[in-house]
């Protein structure tokens, strides 16, 4: 089994406030000054250690690729997140990851966010076949497509444009916090399950493409995959 899955996460204010010293400042204030001074990249995105998680997402598949069962949850009890997400991952013995930038933000920031709530993680997630850096059962597109950093790293929306599939309808990864401070968590968390089904459908592009599944195979499950991306960009 793999479990696709993405997380939304707004700053930890609280945190960055205490990291930079300065709790005077209004959090839009602190959020530039934060990005001047821990951001390790120009467009000012913190690091995962200085973000808390408010949804995820994630979609059960079987090894050949077809789907199973997807999961999710929104909310403001971080803990009960990370709880629900582990219980989630307890579901399989020896599972595999497929995600899009997992290994840079998401995966780091469970550790952190655990870290913080004193929670255990599944040990699948501390696991040699997951930990490995050329592992078959951690896929991170941004490994696969840049042949682990010899080349560039894609953005999920290029590799739609790529297959001639759009993207991120129902939100942006910048819009999250706008979204958190209207309450719109079961959006941001609907936002989550596209990229979901777009990491999915990019997967399974990649699959045929690398010979690891027929086109026959291929066609049923993109088809089905497509029906359900089209089914929640037009739900918003």
């Amino acid at each position: 089994m793999f479990f696709v899955f993405d997380v939304e996460t707004i700053p930890d204010f609280e945190f960055v406030r205490n990291v930079i010293e300065d709790p005077k400042k209004d959090d839009d204030d602190l959020l530039i000054q934060a990005s001047e001074k821990l951001a390790r990249n120009s467009s000012g995105f913190l690091p995962p250690m200085y973000h808390k998680m408010i949804s995820w997402v994630g979609l059960w598949i079987e090894n050949n690729g077809a789907p199973k069962k997807k999961v999710g949850w929104h909310g403001t009890d971080e803990k009960e997140g990370l709880l629900k997400l582990f219980d989630s991952l307890s579901t399989y013995k020896d599972f595999g990851l497929v995600h899009h930038n997992g290994r840079g933000f998401d995966l780091p920031l469970l550790t952190y966010r655990a870290l913080k709530h004193g929670l255990q993680m599944p040990k699948r997630l501390n696991h040699y076949d997951i930990k490995y850096r050329y592992s078959n059962d951690n896929v991170d597109l941004l490994d696969e497509f840049s042949n682990y950093g010899a080349s560039s790293w894609p953005k999920l929306k290029h590799l739609g444009y790529l297959i001639d599939i759009p993207f991120k309808q129902t939100g942006e990864g910048n819009e999250v916090l706008k979204m958190f401070r209207e309450d719109k968590l079961p959006q941001i968390e609907h936002y989550c399950y596209e990229d979901v089904m777009a990491t999915y459908v990019v997967w399974l592009h990649l699959k045929f493409t690398v010979g690891d599944i027929s086109k026959e195979l291929f066609d049923n499950l993109n088809d089905r995959a497509m029906s359900k991306l089209n089914e929640i960009q037009e739900s918003v």
